[in-house]
Formats: C-alpha cells, sequence, structure tokens
C-alpha cells in the first residue's frame, strides 16, 4: 500500500474504513465508488439549514441563543455537520430543548394548581366562616323562641341583645376576613389570567414559526403538506380550481460558488418574498427544498392564473437582486400542472415537477404549462 493511498484511507470515517476492509479496497480506483456516496458539499448547507429549522424556536430563550451559537459555525464551515462531536451537541441539543421547553411549560402551568390550592383554602374559609356565625345566631333564635317573656322575660331578651350584638360583630369581623382574602384570589386570578395569555401566545408564536422556513418565511414542506390537506377538501367538496407550479432558481450553485452561501440566502429570501407578496389569502407558498419552492394558485379563468405567472416572471427577470453593492441578475425555470386534470394531487404534482424538468432540459428561464404553452 502506497504512502498517499493510506493518507486518503486515514481521512476516511470508521464506518468508510470498514467497508474498506470488508470490501478490500486496495486502490484509489476502487475507493472512488465509496467516496461518491458522501454528501454533495451544496447539500450540506441545505441539510445544516433543515437541522436547524427542526430545532428553532424554542420557548427557552436560552436553548435559542446556544443553537443558534453552534449553527453560526456551521454556517460558516458546513462540514463541520459531520463531525462527531458536533454530531454529539447537536444530539444533546434535541434532548435539552424537549426537557427545558417541558420544564419552562411545567413551571408556567404549576401557577394554575397554587391558585387552585389557594382558592380552595379561601373558600373553605368562607364556608368554614358562614357556618359558624350561622351557628351562633341559630342558637341564640332557639333560645329566643324558648323564652317566657311573663317569667323574666325582659331580663332574658336583654341578656340575648348582648350576645346578639356580639354575634354580628363576630360575623361582621369574620365576613370582612373572608372579603379581603376572596379579594387577594382574585388579584391572583389576574394575575395567573396574564401569565396564561401570555404562555399561550408564546406557544401560537411557536407554533407558528415552525410552520415558517426560517429563511425565506414560507411555510417549510411539513407545514404545506398539512395546508394540502385543507385544499384538497375544498377541491373534492367543491371543486375550487388550482394550479401546482413547482419553481427552481436556474444555475444557483453557480451562484453560490461564485458570490458564497450568504449572497446565496439573500437570493433566496428575496425571492420567497417575491412569490408571497404575488399570490392572495387562499393560495399558499412553500419552499420545497434548496433552491425549490412550490406554489398552489386558485382561478376562474385560465388568463387569471397566466397573469400570475407572467407577473412573476416579469418581476424577477426585469430587475437585479442586490447583495452587499453587488447587482446579480437571477433566472427560474418552472412546472405547472393544473389539478383537475389529474386523479389526485400527488398525480399533479409530479406532472409540475416533470415540466419544470423538461424547462430546465430546454435551456431554463422558462415557464412550462401543461398544455404545452412556454412563457
Amino acid at each position: 500500500m502506497n504512502i498517499e493511498f493510506e493518507n486518503i484511507l486515514n481521512q476516511l470515517d470508521e464506518k468508510e474504513k470498514i467497508e474498506v476492509e470488508s470490501n478490500q479496497i486496495d486502490s484509489a480506483i476502487k475507493l472512488i465508488p465509496l467516496l461518491l456516496k458522501r454528501v454533495h458539499p451544496q447539500n450540506v448547507h441545505v441539510l445544516a439549514a433543515i437541522i436547524k429549522q427542526s430545532l428553532l424556536p424554542s420557548i427557552c430563550i436560552e436553548t435559542n441563543e446556544e443553537i443558534d451559537k453552534l449553527f453560526t459555525q456551521i454556517d460558516k464551515e458546513p462540514n463541520l455537520l459531520f463531525d462527531r462531536n458536533v454530531q454529539h451537541k447537536i444530539e444533546e441539543f434535541t434532548a435539552k430543548r424537549f426537557q427545558r421547553d417541558k420544564q419552562v411549560v411545567i413551571e408556567r402551568a404549576s401557577d394554575i394548581s397554587k391558585l387552585v390550592l389557594l382558592m380552595e383554602e379561601y373558600l373553605n374559609e368562607a364556608i368554614s366562616s358562614n357556618g359558624s356565625g350561622t351557628k351562633n345566631v341559630f342558637n341564640i333564635r332557639e333560645r329566643i323562641a324558648a323564652i317566657d317573656v311573663n317569667e323574666n322575660g325582659i331580663e332574658s331578651l336583654t341578656k340575648l341583645q348582648n350576645e346578639l350584638v356580639n354575634a354580628a360583630a363576630s360575623i361582621e369581623k369574620e365576613m370582612h376576613t373572608v372579603t379581603s382574602k376572596l379579594e387577594t384570589g382574585k388579584s391572583k386570578v389576574q394575575e395567573l389570567e396574564e401569565k396564561v395569555k401570555t404562555l399561550e401566545e408564546e406557544l401560537t408564536r411557536t407554533k407558528s414559526e415552525n410552520m415558517r422556513d426560517h429563511l425565506t418565511g414560507l411555510l417549510t414542506r411539513k407545514a404545506f403538506s398539512e395546508e394540502i390537506k385543507r385544499i384538497e377538501s375544498s377541491f373534492k367538496r367543491i371543486n375550487t380550481q388550482y394550479a401546482v407550479v413547482f419553481f427552481d432558481l436556474d444555475h444557483f450553485k453557480n451562484l453560490n460558488d461564485s458570490y458564497g452561501h450568504e449572497c446565496g440566502d439573500v437570493v433566496l429570501s428575496t425571492f420567497g418574498k417575491i412569490l408571497n407578496k404575488s399570490v392572495r389569502d387562499h393560495d399558499i407558498v412553500g419552499r420545497y427544498g434548496g433552491e425549490e419552492f412550490i406554489a398552489i394558485i386558485h382561478f376562474n379563468l385560465n388568463r387569471e392564473l397566466l397573469q400570475f405567472l407572467k407577473r412573476i416572471k416579469t418581476i424577477v427577470t426585469e430587475n437585479s437582486f442586490l447583495y452587499k453593492d453587488k447587482k446579480i441578475k437571477v433566472t427560474f425555470s418552472a412546472g405547472v400542472a393544473i389539478r383537475s386534470s389529474y386523479p389526485s394531487y400527488e398525480n399533479t404534482l409530479q406532472k409540475a415537477d416533470m415540466l419544470l424538468y423538461q424547462a430546465k432540459e430546454a435551456g431554463r428561464n422558462k415557464i412550462i404549462l401543461e398544455n404545452g404553452m412556454e412563457i
């Protein structure tokens, strides 16, 4: 075994070394198929973004800061993702995030338990105090009923009068104490309501952010799939017409190689904003992965769909994407399929994907519809 080949072997990971040994690979030529199995550098950047998106956001702010710090390093050096120590850290963050989020919810929810116990205590005191006062008055009433006015009646009534005054004063004091405690309880209820409202808002925000791609602000692929269920239900009930539009930025790898991933992120973010501002409320747009985007566009007349497609094409091709002091020209390819032409959404998506491939094969910078029309 020559020294050069041995140096290559030393750079392999443990799994690859095992495969070399088991397959008796003894030359650089034989090693090529094994190395081709590695993830392409372009995809490493996308993979890192997907992993980060799955970890963020956390309810716990401290966890968010730690994860952001780690992935800032990975953004600069994507291959760190394959470093075993970094992988261990990601595993730790996954477990830590779950535990910390759980702890935050438990701590905030514990206020509810405390309030319930406090209110139970106040109400028991109120019931007890009311019961005691009522019992005193009831006893005095029975004694009044038993008095024979003809035999020392005035003297007995005078004595009972003093007892009634004392009983009334006792009841007044007890009720004042109970009222004070209930007022305190009311303040605590209001305080708890504010905490619960804040928690609900944070959970709603977290859920909303989990549905959005961190870079473009569009729906994630998972969230897009969930929205499709709603749209498909409407299609089957009232036959709402819609098209599936599959977009792909042209030569995106070259752009990344020429200007860097930060520039690529700016282009992706800007393109996402263009799509988002161009659709209506009942349409949806998502980032399908990497430089691929997908949109569901509802329409009644074909010209409405064509207007949308031409508007996107015009905005992108007639303007430049700005990165620092550079103006960068960007184009895209797209495939368009109409839902009513196919038995299912999945079939429609496949057709849009095929048409996108045709557009790229035919020279890119064009939109191809299922009827053969090109824009």
